[in-house]
C-alpha cells in the first residue's frame, strides 16, 4: 500500500486536497473517480516528482521563455480540436489534469500550442481552475469553450464535456468549410473575368484604334462604346484603380463599425439567392451551440449570452438577447423567438415542445442536423447553378469586347468581297 496526495475538483466545483491510500496509482485514480472527482494532481507521497519531474522542469523552463503572453497567442482551430479530444481521452483514462497537460505540451505540433500548454500548466499548478487558466489565452479558447469547461469542472464530467466540445467544434468547422467552398469558386471566377476584361480594354483594344482611324469608316455603336471606354480607362487608370481600391478599404472599415455590422448583416439575409442560405447557416449554428451548452449544464442566461455572441449575425444576436430579457422576466423562450422573422415557425414550435417536455437539447440537436443537411444541399445546388452562370457571364463580357473589335474588320472584309 502507498499514500497518494491528490488535488481534485468536487462536483460542486470546489478544489479538494487530501491523501488517499491505495495499492497502486491506478487504484487511487479509480477510488477518486468513484467520488465524481476531477483529478488535477496525483502524486505518490514519497516520490511524487519521479514520474513527470523532468517534464515539469522542462515545461517550467520553456514557459519562462514563452515569448508572447497568453493573450497574444493564437493557434489553428484544428489544433484546438485535437488538443480537446486528447485531453478528454487522458482525463477519461484517469490521468490527472496536470499530467495530461504536460503530455500534450510535450507532443504539441506547433511552438504556439506548446506555449499555450505551458501557460495552462503554470496556472493550474499555481492553484487555478482549468477554465480560469484558459481565460489567459482568449484567442485560443473563446467564451463558449471556457463556459463548457467550467460546467465540466462543476459537474465532475470533464471528459464527457470535452468530448462534446470537440464534436461541436468539428461540426462547426465542417459547416464553415462547406460555406467557404461555395464562395471561393465564384469569387475567383469574378476576379479572373475582371482581370481578363481589364487586360483587353487597356492592353489590346487601344492597338486597334489606329487601324480603325486609317480605315476611315463609320464604326458600329458597340465598337465605338468599347473604344471610348478603353480610352477612358487608359487615360484615367490611376484614378479608376485608386477609386476601386479606396472603395474596398472604405467597405472593410465600414463593416467593422457597429452600424456597418448591423447594415451588412441585414442586407446579407435579404439577398435573393444567398440570403436563405446564410439564414440557415445562422440557425444551424444557433441550434448546435444552444444544444451543446444546455446539455453540458451551462445556466440558461449564460447560454443565451454565449449563443448571441457566437451567432455570427447581428439580427439573430439581437433577437436572442431580447429573448434572454423576456426569459429573465419569467416568460418561455419560444414566445419571444416566435416574434422574430429570422426564426421560422418550425424552429420556435420545436423549442416550445422541448421546453414543455424537458427535451430541449435533443430537439435543438435535431434542428441543427436538419439545417446542416439543408445547407449542404443548397451549397451543392448553388455550385452547380453558379458555374454555368459565370461561364455565360464570362462569354458575354469577354466575347462582347472581342466581337466589338472584330465587327468593323468583318464588315470591311464582307464589303470588299462584294
Amino acid at each position: 500500500m502507498a499514500d497518494f496526495k491528490y488535488s481534485a475538483k468536487s462536483p460542486g466545483g470546489s478544489t479538494v486536497e487530501g491523501t488517499i491510500t491505495a495499492e497502486t496509482k491506478a487504484a487511487a485514480v479509480s477510488e477518486l473517480r468513484k467520488k465524481n472527482l476531477v483529478i488535477i494532481k496525483l502524486d505518490e507521497e514519497r516520490a511524487r516528482r519521479i514520474s513527470f519531474g523532468s517534464g515539469k522542469a522542462t515545461l517550467a523552463g520553456s514557459s519562462s521563455k514563452a515569448g508572447p503572453s497568453g493573450k497574444k497567442l493564437r493557434v489553428k482551430k484544428q489544433e484546438i480540436v485535437i488538443f480537446t479530444r486528447q485531453l478528454a481521452t487522458m482525463v477519461g483514462a484517469g490521468l490527472s489534469l496536470l499530467e495530461s497537460l504536460e503530455v500534450l505540451g510535450h507532443q504539441a505540433e506547433s511552438k504556439e500550442m506548446g506555449q499555450v500548454c505551458s501557460t495552462l500548466i503554470d496556472s493550474v499548478r499555481s492553484g487555478s481552475d482549468l477554465s480560469a487558466a484558459m481565460e489567459l489565452c482568449p484567442r485560443c479558447f473563446p467564451v463558449l469553450y471556457i463556459s463548457m469547461v467550467k460546467a465540466g469542472e462543476v459537474s465532475g464530467q470533464m471528459d464527457v464535456i470535452l468530448n462534446r466540445l470537440a464534436d461541436y467544434m468539428e461540426a462547426a468547422e465542417e459547416l464553415a468549410r462547406e460555406i467557404k467552398s461555395a464562395m471561393t469558386y465564384p469569387i475567383i471566377s469574378m476576379i479572373l473575368v475582371l482581370g481578363i476584361t481589364g487586360f483587353l480594354m487597356i492592353g489590346v483594344v487601344p492597338t486597334f484604334k489606329n487601324v480603325f482611324d486609317s480605315m476611315d469608316i463609320e464604326l458600329p455603336l458597340i465598337t465605338q462604346a468599347v473604344l471610348d471606354a478603353s480610352n477612358f480607362l487608359r487615360d484615367n487608370a490611376i484614378a479608376v484603380y485608386g477609386s476601386i481600391f479606396g472603395a474596398f478599404i472604405a467597405f472593410m472599415m465600414f463593416r467593422k463599425t457597429p452600424m456597418g455590422v448591423r447594415v451588412l448583416d441585414r442586407v446579407t439575409l435579404s439577398l435573393p439567392v444567398f440570403g436563405p442560405l446564410f439564414q440557415k447557416v445562422c440557425l444551424a449554428r444557433f441550434s448546435r451551440t444552444f444544444a451543446t451548452l444546455v446539455r453540458s449544464g451551462v445556466p440558461i442566461m449564460s447560454t443565451l449570452e454565449i449563443v448571441a455572441a457566437t451567432s455570427g449575425n447581428w439580427v439573430l444576436e439581437r433577437a436572442v438577447l431580447q429573448s434572454r430579457d423576456a426569459v429573465r422576466e419569467g416568460n418561455l423562450l419560444s414566445d419571444p423567438l416566435a416574434e422574430e422573422k429570422i426564426f421560422p415557425p418550425m424552429v420556435t414550435r420545436m423549442i416550445a415542445i422541448g421546453e414543455r417536455t424537458g427535451a430541449l437539447e435533443m430537439l435543438l440537436e435535431k434542428i441543427a442536423e436538419f439545417y446542416d443537411s439543408q445547407v449542404k444541399a443548397q451549397v451543392k445546388g448553388l455550385t452547380s447553378l453558379i458555374e454555368p452562370l459565370l461561364i455565360a457571364f464570362m462569354g458575354v463580357v469577354v466575347g462582347g469586347v472581342v466581337l466589338a473589335i472584330f465587327m468593323p474588320i468583318l464588315d470591311m472584309v464582307t464589303a470588299l468581297q462584294t
